[in-house]
């Protein structure tokens, strides 16, 4: 068995696809191996995946790789809803909108004000056109009447730089890296974006709390398998990861790397994704939103 990760070592999902890999094989009685496939924001790995035809190939994948891939970009070579089938959400995490103490020092309705007040004079990063960091920004304008302007840069490192530099107001961070700094007091946490406060980061209000009715975003990590993978077979794949996600060792260091434990079924998956790919889509096709 070969778990697939579209990103490299270090990287959250590869961390996410070493955690599930020894559990796995014990309980499936089997190596499991890890793949790492980098490049493309993660589709290189996910067109992998959907053209499997080994019966042995699970890809443990991010929001736009089950998304709107094709969407952003048309010659993504596989559909997202057609090519892969969905086996079960692994974890999930909020995102936490974060400033500086030197932008604000308001609470959560009292930033957005200033926010909208700013107009374009503000700006904020992301670690690249059309991540998760961007759309989810894009649709916090929407819903908060806000215009800062979008820089992308190579990864949230150069974002949290560029904003404890004062170059930027705003970014929308994943919880993990945002806490290290609010604890030293480089940035501050306005809110996160789940629909309540999030036991990652207890202390921190939703954005919901300050104002926003209706305004709930993830960042989730997946398995998935290629669409032509006989059901039996993906049946007893997703009880083994539920099994495994259910482990408290797999739990507690999910936890500590930032995202809960979710185990959702892939009925529940497959909802989420075409739930999702319906809201971004709509903010892509809205702000004109495409991959240079």
């Amino acid at each position: 068995m070969r778990l697939v990760v579209g990103f490299g070592g270090g990287s959250s999902p590869d961390f996410v696809a070493r955690v599930l890999a020894a559990p796995m094989a014990k309980l499936l009685g089997q190596p499991v191996i890890v793949e790492n496939h980098p490049g493309a924001s993660g589709n290189i790995a996910a067109d992998i995946v959907a053209k499997s035809t080994d019966r042995h190939t699970v890809g443990i994948l991010i929001n736009g790789n089950m998304t709107i891939a094709k969407i952003l970009n048309p010659a993504t070579p596989y559909d997202p809803q057609k090519d892969l089938m969905p086996l079960s959400i692994i974890c999930t995490a909020p995102l936490v909108l974060a400033t500086t103490p030197q932008v604000s020092k308001a609470d959560g309705r009292g930033f957005l004000e200033a926010a909208r007040a700013a107009g374009t004079r503000w700006s904020y990063g992301t670690p690249g056109i059309g991540t998760i960091g961007h759309l989810g920004m894009e649709v916090l304008k929407a819903r908060a009447g806000m215009a800062a302007v979008h820089v992308p840069y190579q990864g949230n490192p150069q974002v949290i730089t560029a904003l404890i530099g004062g170059q930027l107001q705003l970014a929308l961070l994943p919880p993990g890296l945002a806490q290290e700094q609010v604890k030293a007091g480089k940035l501050r946490a306005i809110g996160v974006t789940s629909a309540r406060r999030s036991e990652l980061v207890p202390d921190y209000p939703s954005l919901q709390e300050a104002g926003l009715k209706d305004f709930e975003l993830e960042i989730w990590t997946a398995a998935a398998a290629p669409a032509s993978l006989p059901g039996p077979i993906a049946q007893r794949l997703a009880q083994v990861l539920a099994e495994v996600i259910r482990l408290p060792e797999v739990r507690q260091k999910l936890f500590q790397h930032g995202y809960e434990a979710a185990g959702i079924s892939g009925e529940t998956l497959m909802r989420r994704v075409k739930a999702d790919t319906a809201a971004l889509t709509q903010i892509i096709e809205s702000q004109g939103i495409k991959l240079e």
